[in-house]
């Protein structure tokens, strides 16, 4: 029986974004194209080429691999793992119960402790944590939205402690607060007064931690949820002009904040789209700081980021396939211009990534930098008729967006009417149908497939996690000044209800060892919680519960195998 998968030559090849390739590019599909407006050098706007003039010659990204599991413990001894084999910054990943606020002994953490990142409930597990590393010489991003001015202040009083001033320390905070919302579901309080939070860090930044990058505005869990390549960018530079405008709107001057924002894009397996987008996103917001903001330091003007590569893209099957995607993946991201990279490991469809995952995956890293000779030159792509044609067609997509959004009022606006929403649950539900559908072939799922696979190893997860953290925050309690702890709270809940910067009485909560989960409790108190009301939104959140169920009823079976 003949195959009914489509040949390369039956097909009308699109991107991932469904823009059309051409069977073949010239200078005609340049006419009127102009290098010095739309190129520039690398390092001159409008930075298509790269913000920075030699970009990796004289130095590479940062490599990070994403950390953050069970204990605070056991999450900085993969920490000093990763340091060993040549990482150069650190990235952390934070439970469920952290990224929504709640201690681990809060009835809706059962379950959830320590399984998808590391538990924090107080300054001691920080503590813990940031044990024996050198928080003045090692950049750290965490990975945190709705609590992350909780962590960040955290991060800074532990350094504190170390004798390390503020001024010394230096990482990303995510922060990013619209695209859950949108995307990923990890938000506390209603849109508006978490952007007062979000520019209350600004401030708070500005003046007292000054290498910190406040803000990852990211595309990344917009594409992990489902959009193309051109919505993963336009939605989240339209989040980003939300962003600026608060701040601006609450008295902030734009150069002082705008140095310090940071991006963190998706790297999916359309390389040449991929590049394209990276490339596209630098001169859009150039233009955007320049013209909609009229930003005066050039450092206001670089678009700066991270890229992971996509988890979504990884496949239960064949697992080891994975080590290629993500080779293609990092790849594009390097040729696109990445500060920062981070590349998952091949098991993570199964499991938290192992040692020997993590270690390949950084290898990938290495070899790319060390002895691929892609780096030897800023976008060695340019000039391509292809690369060009589909930087610009990227960009013009983008901006199409960007105007509808701008139409209904702006990105909150938008989010309010589940407009972005909607676009990328459309777009997830056509990936999936071209899946199904054999129009697109995923190696080793609807094509290349072999019998049986041998059982893979997987990150064990100790069954005593929950336990012992919360009996370690049950003697943390205990041993603190309960009165100092209540007054404390009781002064961010006033500061809460008028208009002071809400971080300075809330790094004092947290000084007097208030907890994650307290301090939490303290806003929502203030600022209640928020919930879309919506029958569409209502039925795929069933049908999401009823997957999560299903995953972790293969997790459980996983626990008992092993």
């Amino acid at each position: 029986m003949a195959s009914s998968t489509p040949t390369p030559d039956s097909l009308d090849p699109r991107t991932d974004s469904g823009i059309p390739i051409a069977p073949l590019y010239t200078s005609a599909n340049l006419a009127g194209w102009d290098p010095a407006t739309q190129l520039g050098d690398p390092g001159k706007p409008p930075y298509t080429r790269g913000v920075y003039p030699t970009m990796y010659r004289g130095k590479l990204w940062t490599m990070r691999q994403y950390a953050g599991f069970g204990t605070a413990t056991s999450t900085n001894e993969r920490f000093k793992f990763l340091l060993g084999a040549g990482q150069t910054g650190l990235s952390c990943a934070f439970d469920l119960p952290t990224q929504m606020g709640y201690d681990s002994d809060h009835p809706r953490a059962e379950g959830e402790v320590g399984k998808v990142g590391v538990a924090i409930d107080s300054i001691d597990d920080m503590r813990k944590l940031l044990a024996d590393l050198p928080l003045d010489k090692v950049s750290t991003s965490m990975t945190i939205n709705s609590t992350g001015a909780i962590l960040l202040l955290m991060y800074e009083l532990v350094a504190e402690e170390q004798g390390i001033p503020a001024s010394a320390i230096s990482g990303t905070i995510q922060n990013d607060i619209l695209k859950e919302y949108i995307a990923r579901g990890t938000y506390v309080y209603p849109p508006r007064p978490s952007m007062r939070i979000i520019t209350d860090i600004f401030e708070y930044c500005s003046q007292n931690v000054p290498k910190w990058n406040t803000i990852s505005i990211s595309g990344y869990h917009i594409r992990e949820a489902g959009s193309t390549a051109v919505q993963e960018i336009a939605f989240t530079l339209a989040n980003a002009i939300a962003y600026v405008q608060a701040a601006v709107d609450a008295g902030l001057d734009v150069d002082d904040f705008a140095p310090r924002l940071s991006f963190f894009w998706n790297g999916h397996n359309n390389f040449f789209e991929e590049v394209a987008k990276f490339r596209a996103s630098r001169r859009m917001w150039y233009k955007i700081m320049s013209e909609r903001f009229g930003a005066k330091k050039e450092s206001s003007k670089l678009l700066r980021f991270h890229t992971q590569t996509g988890g979504s893209t990884l496949t239960a099957q064949q697992p080891l396939n994975n080590i290629v995607r993500v080779a293609v993946q990092s790849l594009a991201a390097v040729l696109g211009g990445t500060q920062s990279l981070h590349t998952n490991g091949y098991d993570e469809a199964l499991s938290l990534p192992t040692e020997e995952a993590a270690r390949i995956a950084l290898r990938t890293q290495q070899i790319i930098g060390y002895e691929s000779g892609v780096v030897d030159t800023p976008d060695p792509l340019a000039g391509s008729y292809f690369i060009e044609n589909l930087t610009d067609e990227v960009e013009r997509l983008a901006w199409e967006y960007i105007a509808r959004i701008d139409e209904m009022g702006g990105a909150v606006d938008g989010i309010e009417a589940g407009f972005q929403q909607d676009e990328i649950e459309q777009a997830a539900y056509d990936y999936a149908r071209s899946i199904d559908n054999d129009e697109r072939v995923i190696v080793g799922v609807n094509k290349f497939n072999i019998g049986q696979e041998p059982e893979p190893k997987v990150f064990p997860i100790d069954p005593q996690l929950q336990v012992n953290q919360i009996a370690s925050l049950k003697k943390f309690k205990a041993d603190r000044d309960q009165a100092l702890v209540a007054a404390k709270l009781e002064e961010l809940k006033t500061a809460a209800r008028g208009t002071d910067n809400l971080l300075y009485p809330m790094k004092e909560a947290l000084r007097a060892n208030a907890t994650l989960g307290e301090v939490s409790d303290a806003l929502r108190e203030i600022f209640g919680t928020y919930h879309r009301f919506d029958p569409n939104y209502l039925i795929v959140s069933l049908i999401d519960a009823v997957s999560i169920i299903h995953f972790w009823m293969i997790d459980y079976q996983r626990i008992l195998y092993l």
